[in-house]
């Protein structure tokens, strides 16, 4: 696992950009697997503004989504539908039909998660994986508990993950109960996979899954398995760990950093 830390919010998400961007540009092709939520945002507020520059083109990409809401119309402003629609795919050129996220409308939902997977597996897998970090520890929505070898499920959520997402909705109350989404089996599965984390209240999730145990109580731990797994924080975020990390220039000032992109 390879930390590295942001100075603040911007940094991460110019530096998550830049990653990501890298990855394209090496493999104008990829597979690249998409997270929603808050921290989020700067990452695709960066990655546009480096398509716009001309600097990156997802023409031949492909990208899925982590997750979706089960029963949440497509249009409503809460799914991860929308979201993706206003923070990414209405300013780059990925084609709509290689950009795929979970059908949570689906009948029977249990075969659109195991079609889901299905899709997965004949694209060969994410080359590149992108993640949040819930505050109780979740990956995609598998909660406390979830197992790490699972794949692509129906899942209940935790009131603490409702709670968090209560915005969206306008009260925990109209939160969905249940999503479908990656399992940590299906997310460790990707070549590289790269967690973003952000803010002092992921402080505590943040330091169970790097110097923590490997426990199904805290899944983004799983990560700690992971052969090519980058967690990228910003200061606040990183401000419980014990071990001195590298910075974003301690990254892009390395004379080997070429090293860092091939994962070594």
């Amino acid at each position: 696992m390879k930390v590295i830390i942001a100075r603040d919010y911007g940094q991460l998400s110019a530096f998550a950009a830049h990653f990501v961007v890298r990855q394209v540009q090496r493999k104008p092709d990829l597979v690249l697997g998409l997270a929603t939520g808050s921290t989020m945002v700067g990452f695709y507020r960066e990655v546009a503004a480096r398509h716009q520059a001309g600097d990156v083109s997802f023409r031949r990409a492909t990208t899925f989504n982590l997750d979706e809401y089960v029963k949440l119309p497509e249009d409503h402003p809460g799914s991860f539908h929308a979201y993706m629609r206003r923070h990414f795919l209405d300013h780059v050129d990925l084609p709509r039909d290689r950009a795929f996220l979970p059908n949570g409308n689906a009948d029977p939902i249990l075969a659109e998660a195991e079609a889901y997977e299905e899709r997965i597996r004949q694209h060969g897998g994410m080359d590149v994986q992108v993640l949040g970090l819930g505050q109780n520890g979740h990956i995609a929505f598998n909660e406390p508990g979830s197992s790490l070898a699972s794949r692509t499920r129906v899942k209940r959520l935790e009131p603490e993950t409702r709670a968090a997402n209560a915005a969206d909705f306008g009260g925990e109350d109209r939160v969905p109960r249940y999503v479908i989404t990656m399992g940590v089996g299906t997310i460790l599965d990707a070549r590289f996979v790269l967690l973003l984390a952000s803010g002092v209240e992921k402080s505590r999730a943040v330091k169970a899954a790097i110097e923590g145990p490997i426990t199904a109580w805290w899944p983004a731990s799983a990560l700690q398995m992971h052969r090519h797994a980058f967690v990228l924080l910003d200061s606040e975020a990183a401000c419980l760990l014990t071990r001195r990390y590298d910075t974003v220039e301690d990254v892009l000032s390395d004379p080997y950093e070429e090293y860092f992109w091939e994962g070594k």
